[in-house]
């Protein structure tokens, strides 16, 4: 799959955006106002007793900001961070080294954590629930289970598919939440914080505008951000308007309501050639040469979220939305 300028996964360049843009503090952090919010007062009250906090998991699409709360939990506790992700752990002697490696209090993060090794899974079980893990030594008949202690230390999931926890994980993480779309005020605060730390000239109505298509997402905005920033750097002398937002972003193929080639080419093949619905999965996927799992995951969720798709148990329906947005007539049946 080709890389899209609208895609929600951290690439490279995010990470490098990551540094200077992300907040460290909760007065800082805006948006996810109920899962902030609980947090304040989790932490508080695991400071007051002198304890850890508790473990947590933050589910939901990418981009929402899971990795930027488990800094943020990590500084307001006062203990260091260490981050890794389900997929680099391969054996369970790759986490034991991790967990041992922890300082009293620490926060370990852990992203994607639906793909952890189901070994490895198993191991985390005691670990977080006792703190202690069961360490093997010896073979065969001589083979005997050590417990080793560990110091308490709170476990900070993350997903983007929280249907594929296993019960038992997902049932010793105390504090669960789910990570809500920004609103459209919401990225306008965040894109307004963004260029100033970058040193961007924007306004009120280029800010606006460029989180009308942004997708719910702040990574998308800062991405989408920096593009604009050298649009107009050379066409309108740093300054960040309206006009430059709406020309760069033309440039790029993102229409007004956020969508790229790809999703227009989904939701026309739905109204051109399967007279707008309902159609397969499988059939749709063959039609536009992509992958039924990349539809399900990566396109649909957006377009769903906002009206333009309908999933029912006979297939995949363009709405009357989606006609609207794409300049053509709604049929009298939509």
């Amino acid at each position: 799959m080709p890389r899209r300028i609208i895609e929600t996964a951290k690439t490279e360049e995010d990470k490098r955006l990551d540094v200077s843009l992300r907040p460290l503090r909760f007065e800082d952090y805006i948006g996810q106002e109920k899962a902030k919010n609980a947090l304040k007062i989790y932490i508080e009250a695991a400071k007051k007793r002198g304890d850890v906090l508790d473990h947590v998991l933050f589910y939901g699409p990418p981009g929402l900001g899971k990795t930027t709360l488990a800094g943020i939990i990590a500084n307001e506790m006062g203990v260091n961070i260490r981050i890794t992700s389900g997929p680099a752990i391969e054996k369970p002697g790759d986490m034991a080294a991790i967990l041992s490696g922890l300082s009293e209090g620490d926060v370990l993060f852990v992203d994607e954590i639906h793909r952890l090794n189901r070994q490895v899974e198993e191991l985390l079980y005691p670990a977080m629930e006792d703190f202690a893990i069961d360490i093997m030594i010896g073979k065969g008949v001589t083979a005997k289970s050590i417990r080793l202690d560990l110091p308490k230390f709170t476990m900070v999931g993350a997903t983007t598919r929280a249907g594929l926890l296993t019960a038992p994980l997902r049932d010793r993480f105390g504090v669960l939440h789910h990570m809500e779309y920004y609103t459209d005020a919401e990225l306008e605060r965040i894109i307004l914080n963004s260029a100033k730390r970058l040193q961007v000239e924007i306004d009120a109505n280029g800010a606006r505008e460029l989180a009308c298509r942004s997708r719910g997402t702040p990574r998308l905005a800062n991405r989408l951000l920096k593009r604009v920033r050298d649009y107009a750097e050379v066409r309108y002398e740093g300054n960040i308007t309206k006009e430059a937002v709406d020309e760069a972003l033309s440039m790029l193929d993102v229409d007004s309501a956020g969508l790229d080639p790809v999703d227009r080419k989904l939701l026309r093949t739905i109204i051109d050639d399967f007279t707008g619905g309902p159609v397969g999965l499988d059939t749709l996927a063959a039609a536009i040469g992509e992958d039924p799992g990349t539809i399900e995951d990566v396109y649909e969720p957006y377009l769903i979220k906002n009206g333009l798709l309908q999933r029912t148990p006979r297939g995949r329906v363009a709405s009357a939305k989606a006609y609207l947005h794409l300049g053509l007539p709604v049929p009298e049946e939509v």
